[in-house]
């Protein structure tokens, strides 16, 4: 029994008159987030001296092509994080010699936030770590499994 079905089961004990398929639901999914973070994407992020929400700021830059630059917003809207902690995690990532502020040439009172060559480097010698991470970690699912889990939750992400 993993957490999310004791939860559950208590529930449904002290109030039956809750629906506890969602409680379950629900639960396993931030359980399978927490632990794919934590216990398997934090160490090999860690070999780069990255956080999480480092990488999710360095992917969307690469992934947009030459020249690697996107504005603020563009580059929040992509990794789906708040504006103030896109601001914190820059400036991270700037100290660290892997993204520049640079002047948006449209917009003279804009910046643009562009993948410095070491930061090319990284998310390059990191992507493809990840993605073999990321495959083993679903390969207890078989290919169609991970097929209908991806249209279930892309089903449930875009309602929410």
């Amino acid at each position: 029994m993993d957490r999310a079905e004791s939860a559950a089961k208590q529930w449904a004990r002290e109030r039956p008159d809750l629906p506890t398929l969602p409680i379950e639901l629900i639960g396993r999914l931030l359980d399978a987030a927490e632990c794919v973070i934590r216990d398997h994407m934090n160490p090999l992020l860690a070999q780069a001296n990255l956080q999480v929400g480092e990488f999710d700021v360095l992917t969307p830059l690469r992934r947009t092509g030459k020249p690697y630059m996107l504005s603020p917003t563009q580059l929040y809207e992509s990794a789906m994080i708040s504006s103030g902690g896109m601001t914190n995690r820059i400036d991270r990532l700037e100290r660290a010699g892997l993204v520049e502020r640079l002047p948006d040439p449209n917009d003279r009172r804009g910046k643009q936030i562009a993948l410095t060559p070491a930061g090319k480097r990284t998310i390059d010698d990191l992507i493809g770590p990840m993605a073999a991470l990321e495959e083993k970690l679903l390969s207890v699912l078989t290919s169609s499994e991970q097929k209908t889990l991806n249209t279930l939750l892309k089903k449930l992400v875009t309602a929410l």
